[in-house]
């Protein structure tokens, strides 16, 4: 997943209260949290919810949360694995994230057994084997569509493109008839690129050859690949995209495109941030529509693309890792995501939780998350995605090949 990232408020430090030599963990009286979620509003019930769950079972334990800037979050996590102290509990984003970073992670396979079949998303947080942090969002790229915009053009909302011609054409219909550009684009930090290749990855890659990549087995010179990228690069060249993509913030310039109906598809979130929850404030639930991938290449099989989205996991160093291990099922309990689905809309990792009265959005997600497989860009390492956005800028400003783009990226990744 990307990447999946979101901005947030608050910022801080904080130490973590050691316990006295020979002492028990119960007497650690304080575990500290590192996140980037807990500064915003529409997940304080959740962290409350989690924290009276935490409590009940261990109330002579204080737990801090420190809500860290996302955009700083993961270097000042960097430092606090370098020196060994930091944090005892930490939020990440699955994928390369965390992978890159599971040697400083304490597996958590005793302490989740009862949680298995509870959740879902375990993979974007395991390694070797290992299961390194709990998941508590399902995040995946679906493709938003706007009813409202399809209808003035004339098109049928409730029967949108099933292949990428047809998407083309009727995104010139909606152009001629309201002025909105087909796709909503922010890739000012790089991030569009991810979401573009998870998003319409299945509609052009055969199933085996999807299940190669998510296996490791890429080769980024088939044909298969490298029409993704000439797709990337064709949405720039041909006007589809809003102005200014480059210099259009992924989090959260884009999604006001999309919301205030100036383009009428934008490949969005499922978690908290840039889905169905935050467009109605603009769009009615019932004209906020999803559709697959387009295909466009023969025997591709469109599937939803997702993963666990962000989970939280213990450090190695904490002296206490059996009530740290516990905090991190309190922060993924069913009371606690049921609160955070509530309030902020999120498709949490919980498969009990009811979300059939959420509207029609939502019932086309969940509907395929049973058949959805994992998302192209998480299966990459972080610094090949840091490489892959910078590359997806000059693709954009037509300053590199789609080949030249394509030898940079297929050299990362075999470095890893």
């Amino acid at each position: 997943m990307i990447v999946a990232a979101v901005a947030v408020a608050g910022c801080g430090s904080a130490t973590r209260t050691e316990s006295p030599p020979g002492g028990t963990q119960q007497e650690q009286q304080k575990l500290v949290v590192w996140d980037w979620k807990s500064g915003e509003p529409a997940a304080a019930a959740y962290i409350e919810q989690a924290k009276a769950h935490f409590a009940k079972r261990h109330p002579g334990v204080t737990v801090e949360f420190v809500a860290q800037p996302f955009d700083q979050y993961y270097t000042l996590l960097g430092t606090a694995i370098q020196a060994g102290k930091g944090p005892d509990v930490m939020l990440f984003n699955g994928g390369g994230q965390i992978r890159d970073r599971a040697d400083a992670l304490l597996p958590l396979d005793q302490y989740v057994a009862e949680d298995r079949s509870r959740l879902a998303g375990w993979d974007a947080f395991s390694k070797d084997g290992k299961v390194y942090a709990v998941p508590v969002t399902l995040q995946g790229h679906p493709i938003y569509y706007n009813k409202t915009l399809y209808e003035q053009a004339g098109l049928d909302p409730a029967a949108p493109p099933k292949t990428w011609g047809e998407l083309v054409s009727g995104c010139a219909a909606i152009k001629k008839a309201t002025g909105a550009t087909c796709f909503a684009l922010g890739n000012k930090e790089g991030f569009g690129i991810q979401f573009f290749l998870s998003g319409l990855g299945s509609g052009v890659l055969t199933p085996q050859e999807y299940d190669d990549w998510i296996a490791g087995k890429r080769e980024w010179t088939s044909p298969g690949v490298k029409r993704i990228f000439e797709l990337w690069k064709d949405t720039g060249d041909k006007g589809l995209n809003n102005d200014g993509a480059n210099s259009t913030a992924m989090f959260s310039d884009v999604f006001r495109v999309f919301e205030t109906g100036k383009a009428a598809h934008i490949i969005g979130l499922m978690s908290d941030i840039g889905h169905w929850n935050d467009f109605k404030e603009f769009l009615p639930p019932d004209k906020i529509g999803v559709m697959q991938a387009p295909v466009v290449t023969g025997g591709a099989t469109p599937s939803l693309p997702y993963d666990g989205g962000i989970g939280y996991a213990v450090a190695k160093w904490t002296k206490a890792p059996d009530l740290a291990a516990e905090l991190v099922r309190s922060l993924t309990s069913t009371d606690a995501l049921t609160a955070f689905y509530g309030k902020a809309g999120a498709i949490a990792s919980d498969t009990t939780i009811d979300v059939s009265k959420a509207g029609p959005a939502v019932a086309t997600i969940a509907s395929a998350i049973k058949t959805g497989k994992p998302a192209l860009h998480v299966a990459l390492s972080s610094k090949t995605l840091d490489v892959m956005g910078r590359l997806s800028q000059q693709l954009l400003s037509g300053s590199i090949t789609v080949d030249k783009a394509l030898e940079q990226l297929a050299d990362s990744d075999r470095k890893g």
